[in-house]
């Protein structure tokens, strides 16, 4: 499932692409369903020079001379330029592409096709895309912006895992990357939000940093340390305890109860 690295890989691969013209464009019902019908896509991106491109957590966007084009791959959407892919592939998701899955695209002037891909049809093309539901994105934000993450308005506040996945406080963290971060540090991600001490909130920042360049130099976020184990009847790679499935913020949840306390 396409988290920040993902998205970002994508990002970095749509900047090849940076400078040529759209002759063309297309999106099937399901890619365009955040749009008023699949013509609103074809007439936005005809014409258009290709300007640069941006990203905010899961959000990717190619600026144009025009409008904002963006892009969401939902569970297993792979951004593709002509043959190339983004990824090699997803975790959960398909490590083959096939025509028939292609949602969406452009088709330039050199000759070239940027493609979506995604045969699960959660993925969707977006035109200017607003910004201002999205938290400050993941790889990024500062350490101030990261305290004001865990702040809790009132009560004890959600638990830990769930408030790194809402995209509202904090874009870009999904489910693999917040269980290897917690994980690594050592963190019960059950815990109330407010209940966190300085050194559970220090631990948790400095290997959120880690982890993300860990996992970047990896390849992914399906690449972290606890992926071993992430199965019924998993022992922790670091301690040999029987690792733990719960449901945290609505996602399937893997820790170890030995170490993350």
């Amino acid at each position: 499932m396409p988290e920040v690295l993902e998205v970002e890989s994508y990002r970095q691969l749509a900047e090849t692409v940076v400078g040529a013209r759209v002759t063309s464009g297309f999106a099937d019902p399901y890619a365009a369903k955040m749009l008023p019908s699949s013509a609103t896509w074809e007439q936005a991106v005809a014409g258009r020079r290709l300007i640069s491109t941006g990203r905010r957590g899961k959000l990717m966007w190619i600026d144009t001379d025009g409008p904002r084009l963006g892009w969401r791959f939902g569970m297993t959407g792979v951004l593709l330029v002509d043959s190339l892919a983004g990824i090699e592939g997803l975790f959960y998701g398909p490590h083959t592409f096939r025509d028939e899955w292609i949602r969406a695209g452009l088709v330039l002037d050199d000759g070239r096709r940027v493609l979506l891909h995604d045969p699960r049809r959660l993925a969707r093309v977006l035109v200017d895309p607003s910004l201002d539901e999205l938290g400050p994105d993941v790889m990024s934000m500062t350490r101030r912006e990261f305290d004001h993450v865990l702040e809790v308005d009132r009560g004890e506040g959600p638990a830990l895992k769930a408030r790194l996945l809402d995209q509202n406080r904090l874009a870009g963290v999904g489910n693999l990357l917040a269980d290897e971060t917690l994980f690594r540090a050592g963190v019960d991600p059950r815990t109330p939000v407010a209940h966190l001490d300085t050194d559970s909130r220090n631990r948790v920042w400095r290997s959120l940093r880690a982890t993300l360049r860990t996992l970047e130099r990896r390849g992914g976020s399906h690449t972290g340390d606890h992926m071993v184990a992430r199965g019924p009847g998993g022992r922790c790679p670091r301690d040999g305890g029987e690792m733990r499935i719960d449901t945290i913020g609505g996602r399937t949840t893997y820790w170890c109860p030995v170490h993350q306390t």
